[in-house]
């Protein structure tokens, strides 16, 4: 017997964690707290190492910048995870059928496949342009791609809110 989408979305919006969430005066704006920090530190971290393989600020090396911030975004990924799934089964039902939900997933996908793009192909020769002022044109097209996704992710979930 196969599951329904509607059915599981349903499941999920009535679960033990999304009733107690929606029951709690506080839980849901925490979860907003933990998302949003996440999201600082994710996009934040994300953005000032995108700007370095642009050329700004090339007097870093990408490689130390890459250690440092891609550490910090690694840890927002650890809270924007747990507490977007949160969010979401709260509002499954309706969420599930948002084109804009949907839209938001698709570009986190995107994001994801160019970060691991680029850190299969074009990071590892990170050694040739480490202290460059001029990236290559792969890291560059990485870095715009990546701040325009981020920018669609961001614009998505404040659409969503309202």
């Amino acid at each position: 017997m196969s599951v329904r989408y509607a059915d599981l979305l349903q499941w999920l919006e009535n679960s033990i964690w999304a009733v107690t969430i929606r029951q709690s005066a506080w839980l849901y704006p925490a979860l907003e707290v933990v998302h949003l920090v996440g999201i600082v530190l994710l996009v934040g971290a994300a953005f000032m190492f995108d700007l370095r393989l642009l050329g700004y600020t090339w007097e870093l090396p990408v490689k130390a910048l890459a250690n440092h911030l891609l550490t910090w975004s690694r840890r927002g990924l650890l809270l924007v995870i747990p507490s977007g799934m949160l969010l979401f089964i709260t509002d499954a039902s309706v969420l599930g059928y948002d084109l804009t939900f949907w839209f938001k997933m698709t570009l986190l996908l995107l994001a994801g496949l160019n970060a691991l793009v680029f850190h299969q192909y074009t990071l590892p020769s990170v050694s040739v342009w480490n202290s460059d002022n001029v990236s290559p044109k792969g890291a560059k097209f990485a870095a715009v791609f990546s701040i325009l996704l981020w920018v669609g992710v961001i614009v998505c979930g404040r659409w969503l809110a309202y």
